[in-house]
């Protein structure tokens, strides 16, 4: 079950939800409000750092230390 991010439009409560299938993101409701004016956010991935340090560091860092980055 992936894992996705939310914010109430009623509340703009932040919130994260296991969702089983695309259809089941339709019944997702805020835990702080109960609204069912949710939206899905865009998720920041994880990855996997080239010098083989083993830790992880976020899209952000990533790209800070691409060449070119900022």
């Amino acid at each position: 079950m992936p894992l996705f991010e939310f914010v109430c439009a009623a509340c703009q409560t932040p919130f994260e939800e296991l969702v089983r299938s695309s259809e089941a993101v339709k019944e997702v409701v805020c835990p702080a409000c109960g609204s069912r004016q949710v939206r899905r956010q865009l998720s920041t991935i994880a990855a996997k750092r080239p010098s083989g340090s083993g830790g992880y560091a976020s899209s952000a860092s990533a790209a800070a230390c691409a060449p070119g980055g900022t």
